[in-house]
C-alpha cells in the first residue's frame, strides 16, 4: 500500500481531512519545509509494526542458534543483501553476527539506528571490495613513517 503524502500546512489547516486519510491508510507522510519530514500513524498500526519487527528478529536469532539454522540464514543473505557476494566467508560470518545482534537490539530495545548503521557499513565494505582498484588502494600498506601523535577529536 502506498503511503499518502501531505504538506505540514495541511495537517494544521485541514486536520480532519488528514485524519480521514490516516484512518484509511494507517500512515501519512507529512512533508516539512523547515525540518525533517514526519510520519503520522495510529497507535494500533505502530503496535502491529513493533510486533512484526519483534517476531522477525526472534526468528532470525532463533535460527542462528543452531548450525542448520545458521546455514539457512547465511544461504538467504544473497537474496536479502545481493552485495554480500563480495564478502569473504569470514566477513559474511561477521556481518551475520553483527546483523543478528543489531536486530535483537532493534526488537528488544527499540534501537533501530544500530541495525541501519550495520547494513550501511557492510554495504560500503562490499562496495569497496567490488572495485579491485579501490580495494588495492585501501589495503596497500602505508609507508613506515611516524607522523606523531594524533590529537583526540
Amino acid at each position: 500500500m502506498c503511503t499518502p503524502t501531505v504538506p505540514f500546512s495541511d495537517l494544521s489547516k485541514n486536520a480532519t481531512r488528514v485524519l480521514d486519510t490516516l484512518s484509511r491508510s494507517h500512515r501519512v507522510h507529512v512533508t516539512r519545509r523547515d525540518g525533517e519530514d514526519l510520519y503520522l500513524t495510529t497507535a494500533r498500526h505502530e503496535r502491529h509494526r513493533d510486533e512484526t519487527v519483534d517476531v522477525a528478529a526472534r526468528f532470525l536469532v532463533a535460527l542462528s542458534q543452531s548450525a542448520e539454522g545458521e546455514l539457512m540464514v547465511r544461504r538467504a543473505f544473497p537474496d536479502v543483501f545481493p552485495w554480500v557476494r563480495h564478502l569473504s566467508d569470514a566477513e559474511l560470518g561477521e556481518f551475520a553476527s553483527d546483523l543478528i545482534s543489531a536486530t535483537r537490539d532493534a526488537a528488544e530495545l527499540d534501537v533501530h539506528a544500530a541495525l541501519h548503521r550495520i547494513i550501511i557499513e557492510w554495504r560500503a565494505t562490499a562496495r569497496i571490495l567490488a572495485d579491485p582498484e579501490l580495494t588495492e588502494k585501501l589495503t596497500t600498506a602505508l609507508p613506515d613513517e611516524d607522523h606523531g601523535c594524533v590529537a583526540e577529536p
